[in-house]
């Protein structure tokens, strides 16, 4: 126990270019993990952990990389995470797993519309977190006004533990507020952290900044409380102990500042995620108990599963969950994360969601792409295990424990394309790259039009989909020819109907009956889920064993919706009475039934089309600022916010997707090439009756079209 409160699980996540993947290459290079510093658009091969080729060259973070490192006699196991919304997977994957993380900020940007994601995921978890404040050095860094964004825009109670020696260029580095030391990073790489009296200069300031903190603090103490009042001396220990219990409650988050890019500042962070972040001791993990309902039934809308706590114990039975896959040559490879219990390698354990048994034959260490064969691996350790087959998201246990995680949240796609090999003889390479990209990441989904045949991949977004067809070009040798994207609209009712719809079917033999009564009921655009079943069914009118067929059936109707074939959400369906026969009743009978009751229904309930609205923001000279909210507007944008920053304008809106495709290129034309952009889903909202025309008759000449060139 005393190992494993020296563990430390952590991620990085942050916005577009904040700084992450040079901070973990820092981090590497102080905990000696590595022996040289490389950057990420270096001409040296890039970071560690940017190890893909396309990372490489695009300067982008697509992956998530772990690493396991030691610090202080503390082991911590990184993992840093993409910045890019479109590979918004690997960060939700990755908070899934850990016990803390690293919110870094730009010092000059602040919160940004990636920053405000990445928070609503550590909440989503969980997981406590500490900010750094990057980018110290940059022209018009002002952290004062970052620490006010995180509290107005993220809700977070921000608490600087340091304060700034000179900003931009005149950086050197920070007054401790806790040891009220000036720390100082000497050296080639900033190695040799130097600590001294604070300079006069900044005497005033940093007396006033530790008040500020020590008042912020003694909102979660009556100790401290106490000894302000009485004007006593505050220890060291106890202003620590104070942060870390509010950190790990998630009251509040500590503040530190530094330049990565410039070696200053990460030595701190490093001791800030010893003192201040969970260790696996400190978080309370509980999972579903299945023993407690059997296989047969754990499928029901009626189903209640019990909650138990996982004990952070060696000695109990194995608990560990595959949060990521990459399918390698020579088998796949799982990330996992444990628990409960002991890894050993040779052992067999279960998947609790297939029921299979599978044996481990080897586990490995991960440092980005590197691997470290282990013979076992504790609780609290992230490691991978090679071969083994199965699904991000499953959990795998001992043979005498029957539990399950919870699942990992996975954002549905907003954007799709056709594609199909330029040559007979890639449709082999093709189907392969498909199934292997398709495993390896929930969010890209492979389709098939049923009218058509055409395969459709769909994705977070254009890098998203590009990024998959550069890969299937490089690593499968397969040139596709894509067509033009389509946005993945909605349908969604507006008004409750009733439903009685009887199935009846004589064919000589045994025949088919089934009859289903209820209502069909719009769910509020808020609702946490597209589709809900209410079983009210009373006095065993329809059977228990039939109600999950009637589910199943009501499901498949809503794959293809009465506008134009769009998946329709928003719909809660309430079952209240019906009737089956002792001898025709069947499930496929009332399979069938609710499938064409729930169809007729549809017709009936006002259907309307849905589209994705993107958030975006928008960073261009002053002088532009006129231009393209004008140009935004056109496009049916709404505008939520503008501010200014530095002779920069910056612009919030929320915009259509299908407004948004070659905005790149239009920004461009409009700024000189002087603009940029960030986009991530917001949500689905009603599309304006005259456009819903238009996109239902462009939909339909679409599709008949493609029907005729396949004949």
């Amino acid at each position: 126990m005393e190992t494993l409160k020296k563990h430390r699980n952590i991620g990085i996540s942050a916005h577009i270019d904040s700084g992450k993947t040079t901070l973990t290459e820092r981090m590497l290079y102080y905990c000696g993990r590595i022996h040289r510093v490389r950057e990420v658009k270096g001409d040296d091969g890039g970071a560690t952990m940017d190890f893909m080729d396309l990372e490489q060259e695009r300067g982008i973070t697509i992956t998530a990389a772990a690493t396991t490192v030691q610090w202080n006699d503390h082991q911590l196991n990184i993992i840093d995470t993409p910045g890019h919304v479109d590979f918004t997977i690997e960060v939700e994957r990755s908070l899934r797993v850990l016990d803390g993380a690293i919110l870094v900020l730009c010092a000059v940007g602040g919160v940004q519309s990636q920053s405000l994601t990445v928070d609503r995921q550590m909440k989503r978890y969980h997981v406590p977190r500490i900010a750094f404040i990057n980018k110290m050095d940059r022209t018009g860094a002002d952290p004062d006004a970052v620490i006010e964004q995180m509290r107005d825009k993220l809700g977070v109670t921000a608490l600087p533990v340091q304060i700034p020696m000179g900003r931009g260029s005149a950086f050197e580095g920070v007054i401790d507020l806790i040891t009220m030391e000036a720390v100082y990073f000497d050296g080639a790489n900033g190695e040799t952290v130097r600590r001294e009296p604070i300079p006069e200069a900044y005497a005033e300031a940093a007396a006033y900044a530790r008040n500020q903190m020590l008042e912020t603090l003694s909102l979660f103490s009556d100790e401290l409380l106490v000894a302000l009042l009485e004007e006593e001396d505050v220890s060291e220990e106890l202003v620590r102990q104070i942060i870390r219990e509010a950190t790990l409650k998630q009251d509040l988050t500590p503040v530190l500042m530094g330049t990565a890019y410039r070696n200053k500042g990460v030595q701190e962070v490093l001791d800030a995620v010893v003192h201040y972040l969970p260790s696996p001791l400190d978080r309370d993990v509980q999972a579903l108990d299945l023993s407690s309902v059997p296989a047969s039934d754990r499928d029901r809308a009626d189903a209640v599963l019990t909650r138990v706590p996982l004990v952070p114990e060696p000695d109990q039975p194995l608990v560990a969950m595959a949060f990521k896959t990459v399918v390698e040559p020579f088998g796949q490879l799982t990330y996992m994360r444990i628990y409960q219990g002991t890894m050993q390698k040779g052992q067999t354990y279960r998947n609790t969601r297939t029921g299979r048994s599978v044996r481990f034959g080897r586990i490995v260490r991960m440092h980005a792409d590197q691997r470290e064969d282990v013979p076992s691996a504790g609780p609290g350790d992230i490691v991978a295990v090679v071969g083994v087959d199965c699904a991000s998201g499953d959990t795998f246990c001992a043979d005498e424990i029957d539990v399950a995680l919870e699942k990992i949240h996975v954002p549905e796609p907003v954007i799709r394309l056709a594609i199909e090999p330029l040559t007979r003889g890639g449709a082999d390479r093709l189907g392969k790259a498909l199934e292997r990209f398709r495993r390896e990441d929930p969010t890209f989904r492979v389709l098939t039009d049923p009218e058509t045949g055409q395969t459709l991949i769909a994705g977070m977004g254009q890098l998203h989909l590009e990024v998959y067809l550069e890969r299937m070009r490089r690593e499968y040798g397969v040139e596709c020819l894509a067509g033009e994207p389509k946005v993945a609209y909605r349908e969604c009712p507006t008004r409750e109907v009733r439903f009685d719809h009887r199935h009846k079917k004589q064919t000589g033999g045994a025949g088919q009956y089934a009859h289903v009564v209820g209502r069909l009921v719009p769910l509020p655009e808020d609702a946490e889920e597209p589709y809900q079943f209410v079983d009210e069914i009373t006095g065993g009118r329809i059977p228990k064993e039939y109600i999950p067929a009637v589910n199943q059936g009501f499901q498949q109707a809503l794959a293809k919706g009465p506008l134009s074939e769009c998946e329709v959400v928003g719909v809660q369906v309430i079952l209240e009475d019906g009737s089956y026969h002792e001898v025709d009743s069947s499930e496929m009978a009332f399979r069938i039934c609710a499938y064409h009751c729930l169809r007729d229904a549809l017709r009936r309930a006002g259907v309307v089309l849905l589209e994705p609205i993107m958030k975006l923001e928008v960073e261009v000279p002053e002088e532009c600022q006129g231009p393209v909210t004008g140009h935004l507007v056109s496009k049916r944008g709404e505008i939520t916010n503008t501010e200014r920053r530095l002779g920069a304008s910056i612009i919030q809106a929320n915009v259509p997707l299908a407004e948004m495709f070659d905005y790149a290129n239009e920004l461009r034309s409009m700024t000189q090439g002087r603009g940029t952009f960030s986009m991530e889903f917001g949500c689905y909202k009603r599309v304006p009756a005259s456009i819903q025309e238009q996109v239902i008759k462009q939909r339909r000449e679409q599709r008949e079209q493609t029907l005729a060139a396949t004949r």
